[in-house]
């Protein structure tokens, strides 16, 4: 993992959006589509102070599969905590890094059980 110094001399992590979303290939076309999606979402999953918990996953994993592109609302205020959530839910239900600003995290992975009506076509590489 790459490191950088920012402001006030506080060291923060990168996070290299294609090594967690290695399941999906997603071009820079893709991910501003998405993200302009997911502008309008109300967050559907809530983490609150005992963080991320199996339960967490399950209901993340669930809307998934229900909405393909969600928005996750965290309730702690630290950065780093939040950055690193981030990334261990991409890695745990293998869904793509689309967002993160403030307390708000956005993911996207396809799904077969979605409805056709509301399935989201991406843009062509």
């Amino acid at each position: 993992m790459s490191y950088f110094i920012g402001f006030h001399g506080k060291i923060h992590a990168l996070i290299n959006r294609q090594k967690v979303a290695q399941f999906m290939k997603l071009s820079s076309k893709q991910v501003s589509h998405l993200r302009g999606l997911a502008h309008s979402l109300s967050p559907v999953v809530m983490i609150g102070n005992q963080g991320l918990t199996e339960n967490i996953i399950k209901e993340i994993e669930l809307n998934l599969n229900a909405h393909e592109l969600i928005k996750v609302q965290v309730a702690g205020d630290d950065r780093d905590v939040r950055k690193a959530m981030f990334q261990n839910i991409c890695e745990k239900t293998h869904s793509a890094a689309i967002h993160h600003i403030g307390k708000q995290l956005v993911f996207y992975r396809a799904s077969d059980t979605i409805n056709e009506k509301a399935k989201i076509y991406l843009p062509k590489l």
